[in-house]
C-alpha cells in the first residue's frame, strides 16, 4: 500500500491582522489556492476531571454559512443550542469523542489528536484542506491541515466546530449526571469547582473520571494504600 504523504501549510499570511470576530478570510485563501472542500476542526473538554472530549469537524457551505458563529466560550447555552441545530441543518458534519480509557491509554493531547483524525475522516465527503483550533496538526489526518492559535475566534468553520463539540460535550455530561448524579455533571461538566471536588473527596472516583489526571489520581493512590500495623 503506498504511504501517503501529509503536508502542513505555513504561511505569514495566517498572522496578518485580524478582524475580532470569525470570518470567513481563512477558508477563502485555502480555496484561492486550489482548495475545494475546507474543514474546520474543534474540541471541547480538554480540561475536565471527568468525561469524554468531543471533537467535531465542519464543512461550511459557503452560500450558507449562519450568522453569528464565534468562539462556543463567548456565546450563551441557548445561542449555542440555537447554532447548533442550523449548522447540523446546513453544514457538512463529524462527532468524534474519546473517552476517559483512551485519555489514560494515549494521554489527553494524544486522545484529542487522534479524534480529530478521526473526524475529519468520518465528514460525509472527503475535505482537502482542514483548520484545526491550537498549535498541533492532528497526525493521520488525509490531506493537509493548517493550525490556528485561538482559530474559533478567527475562522467561522472552526467556530462552528467548536459550538458543535461543546453542544454535544454539554449534552453527554446531562447523561452523565443521570448514571451518577452525586456529582453534579450537568452543572459543573467535569470541572474542577469546589463542588466537584467534595463529592470526589466523599465519593470516589467513579467510571466517568479521567484516572491519570492529578486530583482523581491522588485520591485513587489513596484508596489503594494498605496500613500495616505491628
Amino acid at each position: 500500500m503506498a504511504k501517503r504523504t501529509v503536508t502542513i501549510e505555513t504561511s505569514s499570511e495566517l498572522f496578518a491582522g485580524e478582524t475580532g470576530y470569525p470570518d470567513f478570510s481563512h477558508e477563502q485563501m485555502l480555496l484561492s489556492r486550489g482548495a475545494r472542500l475546507v474543514a474546520g476542526v474543534d474540541e471541547a473538554g480538554r480540561g475536565p476531571l471527568a468525561g469524554p472530549v468531543v471533537v467535531a469537524a465542519v464543512r461550511l457551505d459557503p452560500d450558507r454559512i449562519p450568522e453569528g458563529l464565534n468562539d462556543s466560550k463567548k456565546l450563551t447555552a441557548e445561542r449555542r443550542e440555537e447554532l447548533f441545530d442550523i449548522i447540523m441543518a446546513t453544514a457538512e458534519v463529524a462527532i468524534v469523542s474519546a473517552p476517559p480509557s483512551d485519555i489514560l491509554t494515549l494521554n489527553i493531547r494524544g486522545a484529542t489528536l487522534a479524534a480529530m483524525a478521526r473526524a475529519v475522516r468520518a465528514l460525509p465527503r472527503a475535505v482537502d484542506r482542514v483548520l484545526v483550533d491550537g498549535r498541533d496538526v492532528p497526525p493521520g489526518l488525509p490531506c493537509p491541515g493548517l493550525a490556528l492559535i485561538g482559530g474559533d475566534g478567527r475562522s467561522v468553520s472552526i467556530a462552528a466546530a467548536s459550538i458543535v463539540a461543546k453542544v454535544t460535550r454539554d449534552r453527554m455530561c446531562a447523561i452523565m449526571d443521570c448514571d451518577a448524579p452525586h456529582f453534579g455533571f450537568s452543572g459543573h461538566k467535569g470541572y474542577s469547582t469546589a463542588a466537584h471536588l467534595a463529592a470526589l473527596d466523599t465519593h470516589g472516583p467513579c467510571r466517568h473520571h479521567r484516572a491519570e489526571f492529578a486530583p482523581v489520581a491522588a485520591l485513587l493512590v489513596r484508596a489503594t494504600v494498605v496500613e500495616i500495623t505491628g
